[in-house]
């Protein structure tokens, strides 16, 4: 694998913004791409963000464009930073304009809607010249652009492209580690998502911290158990991308799908977030689809179901929290 001099980070949100700091910090050529050209435009003049990094000024400076074409041309590796939804329709985008083999590197955590499939399977369908990674962990995109000490897993089958990957994005500030196991860290980083918004309707109900680590505890004992029937190796599961990013997502509202599960714990619905214009969190395209994996594995996902069917509006809080601790008694695995 030659070595990663250029990088093209498509997603000019936080994370996005927060990631080409990163490769820039690391001494990579790096260009920001975004959507909005406001976005563009304050990047480009004062080296700011206001919309998603309000009040930090980024160092080093980013050179931004929203000409994806641009942005891609002569890109070593491309960084796809934007929600993991659109992840078809901007790989479709890109498959006219990248380079044969050229690594995508998926930053977004979640799974397929409509299809259940995993991103690196999207990628695969559509964008096959394309050498798939995948980059998860715990990290929040305002320590990460502040440069705050942060460490995450970088993946992909071809372990000689993992490495190569970290070695581009390693900084004092932000350590990489190599992997292969794509799928575990897919699941992981899709599956915390979920679970984090039952934390945060924990949480939101005031209904303790015993119950809040019990939770979390057993829904990473669910993460696993799915994980592994899908091919995940345990040692992931265990690692950054897992349980490190679970018992970060699962304990503060800078989570996305934490404050969105308070604000269900406060009484808010669903639509009525939608309606006060907040973007829906992660975790509600993925706990249907981890539901119906679940049954498609045999897996046992109790706390994932009763998300999905509080968030499908078919089960309340209360009667989720009680079906869940009247379940049969059985030994803890």
């Amino acid at each position: 694998m030659s070595e990663i001099r250029r990088i093209a980070v498509l997603g000019g949100g936080a994370w996005g913004t927060a990631l080409a700091l990163v490769a820039a910090r690391a001494g990579r050529d790096t260009v920001l791409w975004a959507r909005d050209p406001a976005t563009v435009a304050a990047l480009n003049a004062r080296g700011e963000n206001p919309a998603y990094l309000p009040g930090l000024t980024l160092t080093p400076r980013l050179p931004a464009t929203s000409d994806l074409a641009e942005a891609v041309t002569g890109a070593d590796a491309v960084l796809l930073v934007t929600p993991a939804q659109t992840t078809r329709t901007m790989a479709a985008a890109l498959s006219p304009l990248l380079a044969p083999g050229t690594p995508v590197v998926l930053c977004a955590k979640g799974i397929e809607r409509d299809s259940g499939l995993l991103l690196t399977d999207v990628l695969g369908e559509t964008l096959k010249a394309a050498r798939p990674a995948i980059l998860s962990g715990p990290s929040f995109a305002t320590d990460v652009a502040a440069g705050l000490p942060t460490a995450v897993t970088v993946a992909a089958t071809d372990g000689a492209l993992a490495d190569a990957l970290s070695q581009a994005l390693a900084s004092p500030q932000f350590r990489p580690y190599a992997a292969t196991d794509i799928a575990g860290v897919q699941i992981g980083g899709a599956l915390k998502n979920v679970l984090a918004i039952a934390c945060g309707a924990v949480a939101g109900k005031k209904w303790g911290a015993s119950a809040l680590a019990a939770l979390t505890a057993r829904g990473f004992a669910e993460l696993t158990r799915l994980g592994l029937a899908l091919g995940a190796r345990r040692e992931t599961l265990t690692g950054l991308s897992g349980l490190g990013d679970l018992v970060l997502t699962c304990a503060s509202p800078q989570s996305r799908n934490f404050a969105f599960g308070i604000a269900l714990g406060e009484g808010a619905t669903v639509a009525s977030l939608t309606e006060k214009g907040q973007k829906l969190a992660e975790g509600v395209f993925s706990a249907p689809v981890a539901v119906a994996l679940g049954r498609k594995t045999g897996v046992d996902l109790p706390i994932c179901e009763a998300v999905a069917a509080v968030l499908a509006g078919e089960l309340d809080l209360d009667d989720a929290l009680t079906r869940l601790m009247t379940r049969p008694l059985r030994r803890e695995t």
